[in-house]
């Protein structure tokens, strides 16, 4: 273990700190205005040095027989273009069940009256799969999001259908020699016992087993959500335990600390920063390849889902662009060389 952790640490170049993962952000904008979209995304785009594109399948449009490469070449490759056009890297995170509630389908596809129990959406989230990898052509891709949280709490033929779902679509994916390191996310506090209250280390090693395509491993990580009531509560293996036998890269594709009281969760502007800084020191401790936050503003909470309420002040700017404590943290990290 002492030589496998070697190398897992805070190296120092010439000029000080230096750091092996990309940093950015989705584009989400702070409430569902089309106008915000270009201001939220140039600013996000000054801070950051990778561009997210975070998916929920888009059934609707594919049961009506629109054709996948069709809408990823309309609406998604010009997202894709402008972060390829300033030199980003470009991660792909596919979201097949309900981002929500873990253990509910997708709301989109409830109200089709459809399941991702049909074989025949199945293919349509293979030939979605196939249209983003070959017209976006991203650095990494995640095919499932949360997956031991849905095992956790879904019902076993959801589970099941994730799990025929995204392997199907990585073998036709890597017959054809895809260039994208594919893998799925795994929600950080369900592995540690967190979330369940428990404290009692899970893992993923069923994950590993059920998804065994995975060159790298996503991460989704709230650690106020699972009681730690301060950044540095949170374990310094707390990344790298899970990665480990054998070793595989990690990227984390959602995460972060709320700026200000939410519900039982008592924080600040200056914890929010803490915790920025906190996660560097997790990921300069394991094989991190990549950080994102989905959000680099605040979120209005009124046109989005009451669900979002416990999400709505991880943004590194508020509302209205204006940043926060935690912003001058995160520049600092950007600011290292990369390797």
């Amino acid at each position: 273990m002492g030589l496998l952790l070697a190398g897992c640490h805070h190296d120092e170049g010439p000029s000080g700190p230096i750091r092996d993962y990309f940093m950015g952000f989705s584009a989400l904008p702070p409430k569902l205005d089309t106008t915000l979209l270009i201001p939220t995304l140039t600013l996000a785009s000054q801070h950051s040095d990778a561009g997210l594109i975070q998916l929920s399948i888009p059934w609707g449009i594919l049961l009506a027989d629109t054709a996948a490469a069709t809408e990823v070449r309309i609406v998604r490759l010009p997202l894709v273009n402008y972060y390829r056009g300033s030199g980003k890297r470009i991660v792909v995170a596919l979201d097949v069940t309900n981002g929500l509630d873990r253990s509910a389908e997708d709301p989109s596809l409830v109200a089709l009256g459809r399941s991702i129990t049909d074989t025949m959406v199945q293919r349509l989230y293979r030939e979605y799969v196939s249209a983003v990898d070959t017209i976006l052509h991203p650095d990494y891709m995640s095919l499932a999001a949360e997956t031991n949280l849905v095992r956790d709490i879904a019902p076993a033929s959801l589970y099941a259908a994730v799990v025929t779902m995204t392997n199907g679509a990585a073998a036709e994916l890597n017959a054809r020699g895809t260039p994208a390191r594919l893998m799925v996310s795994v929600q950080v506090e369900t592995a540690w016992g967190a979330l369940q209250g428990t404290h009692v280390f899970e893992g993923i090693a069923q994950d590993r087993a059920d998804f065994p395509f995975m060159k790298a491993i996503g991460l989704s990580s709230y650690p106020y959500l699972g009681g730690y009531a301060t950044p540095q509560d949170i374990p310094d293996n707390y990344y790298r335990r899970l990665v480990t036998a054998p070793l595989l890269p990690v990227v984390v594709l959602e995460g972060g600390w709320p700026s200000v009281t939410v519900g039982g969760v008592s924080s600040s502007p200056a914890l929010q920063a803490d915790y920025i800084h906190r996660q560097s020191e997790l990921l300069d401790n394991t094989t991190a390849k990549g950080v994102f936050q989905i959000t680099f503003t605040d979120l209005n909470p009124s046109p989005f889902p009451p669900g979002l309420l416990a999400f709505a002040n991880l943004g590194l700017v508020d509302t209205v662009l204006v940043p926060k404590q935690a912003l001058a943290s995160w520049d600092s990290i950007l600011a290292r060389p990369r390797r």
